[in-house]
């Protein structure tokens, strides 16, 4: 982002006049609401959270911020060192300002949702579309309110395409966001139980889901997993192109094999059968993923070939489903971002099937947000977890205590190992000790729980 304080100021209608003329041609070189991070020449964006961002200004200055956003009922602290563009509310002008550099840049918006899968996804399609263009994605988890934004404001002049995931977990939230990006293609990987204790029922998942196709072009493609009745049903209502990817053949796009290997994946698709595509990751429900991504890909017309050597090596944003090599050579799957039960199954019966000459650990902790029921879905992990094919098994958080009684009888005590959540450096030393060279180990949790401090310590 390259924009002078006065285009920024016209663009959110901010109130310059204590502004200098000369300053308002300084040019900014992009934004930062996180002090600790800001390099010179940005403008700063006080954001109001657990601490006002407006506290910071001082250090905003210090790390050479080069003008700043000022709420209005904060000019009784109004910044001098610095222009300050004194609008109504930070963050809404911050979106506004996001939707005005979106229409400047003008590139095809890719925007990306779902229960599970929907970071990989977006990694997958924006791997084979650089194949052909200028592409800007989504950066870890920028994916809310303020990371949408953010992710529009990264865009080089040049991008002709942007692939945003979006994040929900509130009813409105992916309309908000649909509507600020008004999206060519909008992409729902799949329906599950996150978030489920916001809106109780798969059902209400599935129309806050949709909210993604509220700001599609007119001209856009709705792709989506055409195995979830959820979506068929509600598909129906949105006038545009339509893709659909899954198992079955009634879909645009399926698999027509699929091939466990160690660390990666291999399947053939319907539209070229004689062809293996291969992806750099474990687990049959990843070959959705890929599905998703190629549906994509066909509507922008990607050479076959470009569209496997892409899925065969893209970059996959870290803890997500990712191999490492601990410190004592065991080998460790990282997929620790986040859990809930229907990608928790799937991770578990993928690394079930690995090729090892030690044990396979699994270390899990709470799935966060699942409501009423979570006891119940945290014990119903046990369908996944064999004592014949995973050795060991760590459990951490307060409502897995629900699976450690339900594996009690087919573990031994010293196989079986359960933490309370304020126990992680205590699970951190016992697993450490425990590991060997030849050993696998799974960890997957919510993000609350903090197992990438864990994958940090047993890799030394």
């Amino acid at each position: 982002m390259k924009m002078t304080i006065g285009e920024i100021a016209k663009a959110i209608n901010a109130d310059t006049t204590d502004i200098l003329d000369d300053s308002l041609n300084t040019e900014v070189s992009g934004v930062c609401f996180d002090t600790r991070k800001m390099l010179p020449g940005q403008l700063f964006i006080p954001l109001a959270g657990a601490h006002d961002g407006h506290d910071y200004i001082d250090r905003a200055i210090t790390s050479g911020a080069a003008a700043t956003l000022w709420a209005t009922d904060h000019v009784d602290r109004l910044p001098l060192k610095i222009p300050a563009l004194v609008v109504d509310n930070p963050l809404k002008a911050f979106q506004k300002l996001s939707k005005y550099y979106l229409a400047k840049i003008n590139p095809r918006v890719i925007a990306i949702t779902g229960s599970n899968g929907k970071t990989t996804t977006k990694d997958m399609i924006a791997s084979v579309l650089a194949s052909t263009f200028n592409v800007t994605k989504t950066h870890d988890n920028f994916n809310n309110e303020i990371g949408v934004p953010y992710t529009l404001l990264q865009m080089e002049s040049n991008t002709e395409f942007l692939v945003v995931e979006m994040g929900m977990d509130r009813p409105g939230q992916l309309d908000f966001l649909s509507k600020l990006v008004e999206p060519d293609v909008a992409v729902i990987t799949m329906i599950g139980e996150a978030h489920i204790e916001f809106f109780g029922t798969r059902d209400k998942i599935a129309d806050a889901k949709m909210e993604i196709t509220h700001g599609l072009k007119d001209d856009g493609y709705f792709v989506y997993d055409g195995d979830e009745p959820l979506l068929i049903d509600r598909a129906k209502q949105v006038s545009v192109a339509k893709s659909t990817f899954g198992r079955n053949h009634n879909n645009d796009i399926y698999p027509i094999s699929t091939s466990d290997g160690q660390y990666q994946t291999t399947f053939n698709v319907n539209l070229w059968p004689d062809e293996d595509v291969t992806i750099p990751m474990i687990g049959d429900y990843n070959v959705n993923n890929a599905l998703a991504a190629i549906a994509v890909a066909q509507i922008f017309r990607i050479p076959k070939l470009a569209i496997i050597n892409r899925l065969k090596k893209f970059d996959l944003t870290k803890n997500r489903t990712e191999w490492l090599t601990g410190k004592n050579g065991e080998k460790i799957l990282s997929d620790v971002y986040n859990s809930n039960p229907t990608a928790a199954k799937e991770v578990l019966a993928a690394f079930s099937r690995t090729k090892t000459a030690g044990r396979r650990i699994a270390v899990l902790g709470d799935m966060l947000e699942l409501g009423t029921k979570s006891k119940q879905m945290h014990a119903s992990l046990s369908e996944n977890i064999d004592s014949s094919e995973i050795s060991e098994v760590y459990l951490i958080g307060e409502d897995m205590v629900a699976l450690f009684d339900r594996l009690k009888p087919f573990f031994a005590p010293e196989n079986l190992h359960y933490y309370h959540a304020s126990q992680l450096q205590d699970l951190t030393t016992d697993l450490a000790s425990d590991l060997k060279a030849d050993d696998e180990v799974l960890l997957k949790a919510s993000h609350g729980i903090h197992l990438e401090n864990v994958v940090a310590a047993i890799r030394g």
